[in-house]
């Protein structure tokens, strides 16, 4: 018996599926080739079901973007949560954990680098973007606060950091025969002792 072209989900499910089918295509053909027939055939779906749930491809894509933002996010508060309660250690887990799975990852890289893409295009993207790294800036001040960084350097060392971990990730993901993990985290964890001297 040949399988269904298309297949039923609960709705949360269905919108989760679209999510992940559209992260998947933005990796692979990057944001021109993120179509609502791109999407609904990489999730197994009709077309259709992209407007019924999401109204559209583009609002789609917000939620992707979103979603992997949140993605991203749990996976530092879970190295943070596992470096135990030593402020210095949680900084270094939250930087360390760019350099390391999931998010040290090739297709995420894909993914992340047309939603840049996306961010300058559309001003919606480039909200979330705003939103994600202020969240990010935001949770680097507390643990530089919490390593007893004065609250006027926080902010820059906080932009400091997330730029030097950007292009470290990049390098990271891009080139692994130039640089690897453990010497992304060396690099990170010299600009970071510098910064809290």
């Amino acid at each position: 018996m040949s399988k269904p072209a298309f297949t039923r989900a609960e709705p949360d499910a269905r919108r989760l599926s679209l999510i992940e089918a559209t992260a998947r295509v933005l990796a692979r053909d990057g944001a021109s080739g993120a179509s609502v027939r791109a999407i609904a055939l990489e999730a197994g779906v009709s077309p259709g079901l992209v407007a019924h749930h999401f109204g559209g491809v583009d609002a789609l894509i917000a939620a992707t973007y979103a979603h992997v933002g949140d993605q991203v996010a749990a996976a530092l508060d879970v190295a943070v949560a596992a470096a135990g309660a030593d402020p210095r250690a949680r900084l270094s887990a939250y930087v360390a954990a760019s350099f390391a799975p999931p998010i040290a990852d090739r297709a995420l890289l894909a993914t992340w680098t047309a939603f840049w893409g996306l961010a300058i295009a559309r001003d919606d993207v480039a909200a979330l973007h705003d939103e994600h790294y202020a969240r990010y800036r935001a949770d680097l001040g507390t643990l530089l606060a919490a390593c007893g960084l004065a609250p006027a350097a926080q902010r820059r060392a906080a932009i400091t950091i997330t730029a030097l971990v950007d292009g470290l990730w990049l390098e990271l993901c891009l080139s692994p025969q130039v640089i690897d993990a453990a010497e992304a985290r060396a690099i990170a964890e010299a600009q970071i002792a510098a910064l809290l001297r």
